[in-house]
This record gives C-alpha cells, sequence and structure tokens, in this order.
C-alpha cells in the first residue's frame, strides 16, 4: 500500500475523532509528550508519525486496522475497554481519569447531545448515590467479578481514589449542555427485586437494605426536581426524561459533539462495547430518536404522567 495513502487515511481518521484540527493537536500533544510544533510538521507532512506515535494513539483511541488503512471489510467494528471498577490498576484510574476529563470538556460545546435508554438506572444517576453505586458494584461482583467465593454487601468497599473519581464523574455529566434519559417503565420495580432477593438470600443486611433504600427516595426526589425543571438543577443544563411504554432490552447510549461521536451498547452491568463508526452512529441517532414514539415525555410537559410515574415509584420503594 502507498506509503501516503496510508499517511493520509490515519490522519484523517485523527480528524474523524476530532474535527477541530485545533483541538486534535492540543490533545495529541498531551497524549504524545511532544511539542504543538511538532504536531503540526506531522499533519504538514513534513515528518511522518513514527510506529510508536501511530501505536500509542490507537491504543489510546481504540483504532483498528480497517481505519487506519482506510480498507473496509464491511463490518463495524465494536471496542471494549474493561475495567475493574473494584480494584482498578493504576492504568485503569488514568484512564478513568481521561474519561472523566473529556466528558467535563463538553460543556464548551453547546451543541453536544447524550442519549441514553435504558432498562437499569444509568451511572450518570448512580454515581451521586453512595449505597446505591455500592449496589450496583456489588451486583456485578456477585454476578460477574466472583467465581469462587461468596460475596456480600459489605464487602464492597472503594478506597479514597475511586470514591472521589466517582463524585469527578457524577459532577462532570451535569455539563453535558443536552441529556436525554428514557427509562423502562419497570426500572425502579426491576431494581426492588433486586434488592429483594439478595436479602432473602442474607447478603444484604436489614441495615444495609434501608441504606439503599433513603438513596432510592433521595433518587426519586432529584428526578422530580429534573423533570420539574426539565434541567440538572446544579448546572441547569437541558435534561429530557422519557418513560418507555415498550420493554427496554438493555442499555444503550451515544454522545455525538463537535469534539467526538461515540456510541454505546452496556454489556454486563459495568462495560460497554462502543464505535466511532460514522454510519453506525447515524443509525443509532437515528434508531434512539424514533425510541420517543413509544415513550411519554414527563419533564417540563405532561404534569399528570409525571405526577402519576413518581408516585407509583414511591409506592414501590416504600415497599421494600
Amino acid at each position: 500500500m502507498d506509503i501516503e495513502i496510508w499517511r493520509d487515511g490515519f490522519i484523517k481518521v485523527l480528524d474523524e475523532r476530532y474535527p477541530k484540527r485545533s483541538q486534535l493537536v492540543q490533545v495529541l500533544v498531551e497524549l504524545l509528550g511532544i511539542e504543538r510544533e511538532a504536531v503540526y510538521r506531522r499533519f504538514r507532512k513534513e515528518v511522518a508519525f513514527s510506529i510508536q506515535e501511530i501505536v500509542t494513539i490507537s491504543s489510546a483511541w481504540n483504532i483498528s486496522l480497517d481505519e487506519i488503512t482506510g480498507i473496509s471489510s464491511d463490518k463495524i467494528p465494536f471496542l471494549m475497554h474493561p475495567v475493574n471498577y473494584i480494584v482498578p490498576s493504576d492504568q485503569e484510574l488514568t484512564f478513568l481519569q481521561y474519561v472523566i476529563k473529556s466528558i467535563d470538556q463538553l460543556k464548551n460545546f453547546p451543541d453536544t447531545e447524550f442519549m441514553d435508554i435504558c432498562n437499569k438506572l444509568p451511572r450518570q444517576l448512580l454515581a451521586g448515590f453512595k449505597y446505591l453505586n455500592q449496589f450496583h458494584l456489588f451486583k456485578w461482583t456477585y454476578q460477574y467479578g466472583n467465581d469462587q467465593n461468596s460475596v456480600t454487601f459489605s464487602d464492597i468497599n472503594l478506597s479514597k481514589a475511586q470514591v472521589r473519581l466517582t463524585a469527578d464523574y457524577y459532577k462532570a455529566i451535569k455539563n453535558v449542555p443536552n441529556t436525554n434519559f428514557i427509562f423502562d417503565r419497570d426500572i425502579f420495580k426491576n431494581l426492588a427485586s433486586d434488592i429483594n432477593y439478595f436479602r432473602s438470600i442474607q447478603v444484604i443486611s436489614e441495615k444495609e437494605k434501608e441504606r439503599i433504600k433513603n438513596d432510592l427516595i433521595s433518587l426519586l426526589d432529584y428526578l422530580l426536581e429534573v423533570a420539574n425543571g426539565a434541567c440538572y438543577p446544579e448546572t441547569k443544563n437541558k435534561v429530557n426524561l422519557y418513560i418507555s411504554n415498550l420493554n427496554v432490552n438493555t442499555n444503550y447510549s451515544y454522545t455525538i459533539s463537535n469534539k467526538a461521536e461515540i456510541c454505546f451498547v452496556h454489556v454486563f452491568d459495568k462495560f460497554e462495547i462502543y464505535t466511532y463508526n460514522s454510519d453506525m452512529l447515524e443509525n443509532f441517532k437515528t434508531w434512539m430518536q424514533l425510541k420517543k414514539r413509544s415513550s411519554i415525555q414527563i419533564s417540563e410537559v405532561d404534569k399528570k404522567s409525571r405526577i402519576e410515574f413518581f408516585t407509583t415509584q414511591r409506592q414501590i420503594i416504600d415497599a421494600l
């Protein structure tokens, strides 16, 4: 393959990640540890990206060989970056810090849109409530992260660094200018069923169950405030809440902005497979927007449906 075509293809992939060249240059300065002018020389083709630089960029951004060479295999690559959220390595902590920093920067792009369709409470909300977040980690560990010994709710202990990262993530996500959540109608009912199950097999104590229940009440109060104002109360950034009339099979989401475009399918509770493929992104956006047709918007409008939904959810939680 002609080296010039190969290099042009690589630069095109980088431009797709960050359409504004100045933003792309700044990110590469930080990632590669080189001067700004050195990055510009590479884009002017005065200097070639080294093999090590290509490997570093491709690894950090999960760029596939198909993307780099520009040779299409008629397949859409989905990637996954698994993270041990219970005992993360230093590398995983660095990765999480990078993710949080990237989310926080979205506040500078007013057209950014985040959309999440979910049958489980999303991480964006759980992160703000200690015992709900702990339950989420516990459930994941019980199902997927512990194949030898029994695990209890009290076994899940987060380090100070993890607690700080969780708080930083919860704060950063409120800076996204436009957010849409579409909830499965039974999202709280299913969660309550899970809590009752774990209590019945005594891996959650009665005291711990009450703490989780109190967090659920606080989350409902918070969501009602969001629904009434159609925004995050902390930042006043736009939030639309919908309730799906049809069952939601899993959590899936996309983030689209002038800075980056990416879509996710959430698997095994804590992980995501994702792609930057432009065709899939366009399909994802279309499919998810169409989901609104079978959903009821309860934020800002339709006060009757909003009251009915939150009354029902409170009854479910009170019955725990």
